[in-house]
């Protein structure tokens, strides 16, 4: 099982990613520059990778943007290869569980496995801050997270929302407020998903409407 790879590119440095528990990791070293890290949560990501030039991109479930690139059949393709494959299933298996599903049931899923989430006949989209488990302290992580990896400028009026929804997390109001400032964020929405997990679980009543 191969959980980690190591790729090598003359140009762009070397990169490790690594699968750990319900996380990739990623460390990336270039020439004459400081080593940069990234962790991104499997929940997050869509299980099919698409090609873009020499890269392998998994985008994100929210709005399409690249969380997570690999070289290419780096460093070799019987390696790449099974790294993908257990990537993908990882994917599959956190995101089913966080959805409340069980991987290889009959439920929807069957022969749907690498493809996109199966559509339900008139599913209940209301966003309800009642029937999600939002807890004071999950919505100061993540702020504390935000503060600390993306700063307060560019997304201030979204940790002001959650702010709000700190001081009451059952009020609708406050969900709602926080609901449409993440989507006014654009291609920043990818970062506050990767640094600030819990927020995904804000998104929507039922996973599957990412």
């Amino acid at each position: 099982m191969v959980t980690k790879l190591v790729q090598k590119h003359p140009l762009k440095g070397t990169q490790t990613i690594e699968i750990i528990d319900d996380t990739v990791n990623v460390q990336i070293k270039l020439p004459f520059k400081k080593e940069e890290s990234l962790t991104v949560m499997l929940t997050v990501l869509n299980q099919e990778p698409v090609i873009s030039k020499s890269r392998l991109e998994f985008t994100s479930r929210v709005n399409n943007e690249a969380l997570l690139s690999l070289f290419l059949d780096k460093p070799n393709a019987k390696e790449f290869n099974a790294f993908v494959a257990l990537l993908k299933q990882k994917i599959q298996e956190e995101f089913s569980a966080f959805a409340g599903l069980k991987t290889g049931t009959s439920s929807g899923l069957e022969g749907n496995v690498f493809e996109e989430p199966p559509t339900f006949d008139e599913p209940d989209t209301a966003r309800t801050a009642k029937n999600k488990e939002i807890t004071a302290e999950g919505v100061e992580e993540a702020i504390n997270m935000l503060r600390e990896h993306l700063g307060g400028e560019e997304i201030g009026p979204f940790l002001t929302a959650l702010e709000s929804l700190k001081s009451n997390p059952q009020s609708d109001e406050s969900l709602s407020q926080v609901l449409n400032e993440f989507h006014a964020l654009g291609s920043t929405q990818g970062a506050i998903l990767t640094y600030a997990p819990y927020i995904a679980t804000l998104l929507s009543d039922d996973p599957f409407s990412f």
